[in-house]
């Protein structure tokens, strides 16, 4: 299969060469264990998989063998798989240190979880740097493939489909091993009818305020069951929740978090969307479209900015804010329209309530053109690369 180079290569390479573990997280089947094998590739690296019952038995007893490797760039794949292990990596990096060879020792691959940040929190702090490596983006296969990739998603086997209609049995294939895999694995006592019954519904309301009482008896759970699940996706990085502003502004706020299905392909998966045009004519194009962007720019986003969304309850209205520091936000509406698509009012008058330092609308066109009172008209991908520009 075709590989596409990702751009967080360098950046796991650079933490390697400062830190003595590194752990990049992300869901399932994002290219993780493809990305570690590339960077082991002149690196000589050992790697283990604690998904293979074969690595697993090697590691009965982890100190001994992993001291084997002590010259080597060790790769432990599903590290989330053995808890126990966190506390044997502290002690040998320590060692490591003790030595003068503190550095790119080891490289955790593993799905986001509660159990393991604990684990790596309590064993690890000061010694290993976290990355997340998510689905593919806009930066990383170029302006042309936009429409491709709002369809697909950005899941490498999903966007390298030999079809739209391989793509779709791709991802309706994952959302099963989620479901009868993954979640049972982070939490047996979830149900994965129920589960697959909440995230449509979330697919359905892509980027609305929850309204967990409303979902809860949707599903006849009751709500702090309906958190765990919410939680749960969250953890899994599969959901995603957009605070919401919550300075002082003299105004009746919206207080609720809005929730995204991540990844876009997911999305129109789980809603039977096989092509563009069954998207384009379904009502959640619009909710998709400000997903798919909003997960774009975050993943170009320096790791210090604060995202956010911001609506009062007399309707005005930011789809994203990005705070770079107190007193520096951007303020981004979110068109699908390719033509010359005009803010809404309730945006001028949300930017004038937070003071925004721009006023930018992201849109489905390749132009770049200003409008009045300061707002600028971005393609998606200039945005990005203007994002990119700022974490450097």
């Amino acid at each position: 299969m075709k590989y596409v180079h990702r751009r967080l290569q360098a950046d796991i390479e650079s933490a390697l060469a400062e830190q003595s573990a590194v752990g990049l997280l992300g869901p399932r089947q994002v290219g993780k264990t493809t990305l570690a094998h590339r960077i082991a590739t002149s690196l000589e690296a050992a790697y283990l998989d604690l998904e293979n019952p074969e690595d697993l038995a090697l590691l009965g007893e982890p100190r001994a063998l992993l001291a084997t490797y002590a010259d080597r760039l060790v790769i432990l794949d599903e590290v989330q798989r053995l808890p126990g292990l966190f506390q044997v990596l502290r002690g040998l990096i320590d060692q490591y240190r003790r030595a003068g060879r503190g550095v790119g020792r080891f490289l955790l691959l593993g799905s986001s979880s509660p159990d393991l940040l604990r684990q790596t929190a309590e064993s690890l702090a000061g010694r290993i740097a976290y990355r997340e490596l998510g689905p593919l983006d806009v930066s990383e296969l170029g302006r042309d493939a936009v429409d491709g990739l709002w369809l697909r998603g950005g899941f490498p086997s999903a966007w390298l489909a030999g079809s739209d209609a391989a793509s779709f049995v791709w991802r309706r294939d994952l959302i099963r091993t989620y479901l009868e895999r993954e979640v049972p694995a982070f939490d047996s006592r979830l149900p994965a009818e129920t589960l697959r019954r909440l995230w449509t519904m979330l697919a359905h309301n892509q980027g609305t305020p929850l309204n967990a009482a409303q979902l809860a008896a949707s599903l006849a759970v009751h709500v702090r069951t309906l958190n765990r699940y919410i939680d749960l996706l969250t953890d899994l990085l599969l959901v995603r929740r957009l605070p919401p502003w919550s300075g002082n502004v003299g105004k009746r706020l919206v207080r609720s978090p809005r929730l995204y299905v991540r990844d876009s392909g997911i999305v129109h998966a789980l809603l039977g969307l096989r092509g563009l045009e069954d998207v384009l004519s379904h009502p959640v194009a619009g909710g998709s479209w400000e997903g798919f962007v909003i997960e774009n720019l975050l993943a170009v986003v320096p790791a210090w900015v604060q995202p956010f969304f911001y609506r009062t309850q007399a309707g005005a209205e930011i789809d994203l804010v990005l705070e770079f520091d107190p007193g520096s936000r951007w303020a981004v509406e979110i068109k699908r329209s390719a033509s010359r698509p005009a803010p809404s009012k309730g945006f001028h008058a949300a930017c004038a309530d937070l003071d925004a330092e721009r006023r930018i609308v992201v849109y489905g066109g390749r132009q770049a053109f200003p409008q009045s009172n300061g707002v600028e008209t971005l393609p998606l991908e200039e945005l990005m690369a203007q994002l990119k520009a700022k974490g450097r």
